[in-house]
């Protein structure tokens, strides 16, 4: 009897958490969706799926979905590249760069969304500072729609590339080193190598970091959020230019206090970014398998 119910015991504690903190807030959050919910008022009537319809014909829903793919692209692919980059770098360096590519992932978020608010100022920031020096018109990083995207991107990037890269150096002194022995002797060079040997060799950290990048550029908040210079919160810019899905759905919970709608749209941002999370492993499949 001890036997059998002892591991039951132990792993316990694990989906007592998750009951609590994952499926009830889930279940909650369907059974919100479907009335009319003021946030602090509460209840107002069953709604049935009116709030997704609401939602499927509200505009600025697709203007948020559109700012967030549009981040998250400018974000992830460069991000995955590079980080791909500094491993292979890494890998024939020192213990010291690596503490150092893992800097700016430590750096709480406020002081680089500070930083960069400076770097990318309109009238007295750096980049536009240097682009005049080579005949470039001042940029309006925060007023423009693209300037925009690419602004919150770079923060992004300037966030997460060490930490996914130190992941990747993980993963290659994983790669048995008999693979690249074989492969130099079949007469393969470093970049043959490095596609044919350790990509495959590293495909489930590259799944694992594309299903984590996909995941947080769907629920991206925080960057746009502080890169936010009007004040108001879950905005995105005076026109609401680089407002994410996150960012609506702040404005709609807390803001507005609707939070029938708010959950609708908390599962359909969950079915989004099962979506996206679908085609970005299909394509790294794909793309490593070549």
């Amino acid at each position: 009897m001890r036997r059998a119910v002892a591991p039951y015991l132990l792993v316990a504690p694990f989906f007592l958490v998750f009951g609590v903190f994952g499926v009830f807030p889930l279940l909650r959050t369907a059974w919100v969706s479907v009335h009319r919910w003021h946030l602090i008022a509460g209840p107002e009537g069953f709604a049935g799926l009116a709030n997704f319809r609401d939602l499927l014909l509200d505009p600025l829903f697709y203007n948020a979905v559109g700012n967030t793919l549009s981040i998250f692209l400018l974000a992830t692919i460069p991000q995955l590249v590079l980080a791909l980059g500094i491993a292979a770098l890494l890998a024939r360096r020192g213990a010291g760069w690596q503490v150092l590519v893992l800097v700016p992932n430590v750096v709480p978020v406020v002081a680089v969304a500070l930083v960069f608010g400076q770097l990318l100022g309109r009238d007295y920031g750096m980049v536009n500072f240097l682009l005049g020096r080579v005949g470039v018109d001042p940029v309006a990083w925060q007023a423009d729609t693209w300037a925009a995207h690419l602004g919150v991107a770079t923060m992004v990037m300037w966030r997460w590339t060490g930490y996914t890269a130190l992941l990747y150096l993980a993963a290659m002194r994983a790669v048995p080193r008999e693979l690249h022995e074989a492969a130099e002797l079949d007469g393969a060079g470093r970049w043959q190598r490095f596609r044919t040997v350790t990509l495959p060799g590293i495909r489930p950290t590259l799944l694992f970091t594309v299903v984590a990048s996909a995941i947080g550029g769907v629920q991206m908040f925080t960057e746009p959020q502080l890169f936010d210079g009007s004040g108001l919160a879950g905005a995105g810019g005076s026109d609401r230019q680089f407002q994410t899905v996150a960012m609506y759905l702040y404005e709609v919970g807390f803001g507005r206090f609707d939070a029938g709608y708010a959950a609708a749209m908390t599962w359909v941002l969950f079915l989004l970014c099962a979506a996206l999370t679908a085609a970005a492993v299909g394509l790294v499949r794909r793309v490593v398998r070549r």
